[in-house]
């Protein structure tokens, strides 16, 4: 079991998590959950975003997360650009970001914008360097893919040992 301390960088969390919205749109709210089912804010008990703190929930992110990394791989699974992939990956950064936020005692508007924020440049950019990558490399795109999904599991794993 990893060890998880306080939440003490919110600001920086919820860009790390944003950012992760945009290459992996469930990324956001499964690290979020499991930062916050580990660390039950009083400030969040009575909201909206209390679901957010229950582990059922973290552990049911988690799975929906694995099937989304399955399902990048498909030759059928649109661009992340395309209109309703990016509003999700947006409003997936935005829910982590109001959940930390509204947690650590922090304006909930404030979370959302730099979550949503975060979320809608690295879909572009994360698309972008991604499709270059495939160009200039002549790789399958599914192996780039499976990178990127490290990078994303990766960095969230780190995200939730530095909350």
């Amino acid at each position: 079991m990893m060890k998880i301390k306080e939440i003490s960088h919110p600001f920086w969390q919820v860009l790390g998590i944003g950012t992760l919205a945009g290459m992996r749109t469930s990324s956001a709210p499964a690290i979020t959950s499991q930062i916050l089912s580990h660390h039950h804010s009083k400030r969040i008990e009575h909201s909206p975003l209390n679901f957010m703190q229950s582990k059922t929930v973290a552990n049911t992110l988690t799975f929906l997360t694995i099937g989304e990394v399955i399902m990048d791989k498909l030759p059928s699974t649109p661009n992340r650009i395309k209109p309703a992939g990016f509003a999700f990956r947006c409003l997936s950064g935005a829910l982590a970001g109001a959940s930390i936020y509204k947690a650590t005692g922090g304006n909930v508007f404030t979370g959302a914008f730099l979550g949503s924020a975060s979320a809608a440049a690295s879909t572009y950019l994360s698309f972008l360097l991604r499709k270059t990558t495939v160009e200039k490399t002549k790789l399958f795109d599914p192996i780039i893919g499976a990178i990127e999904d490290a990078l994303v599991i990766g960095a969230g794993v780190g995200l939730i040992q530095i909350a």
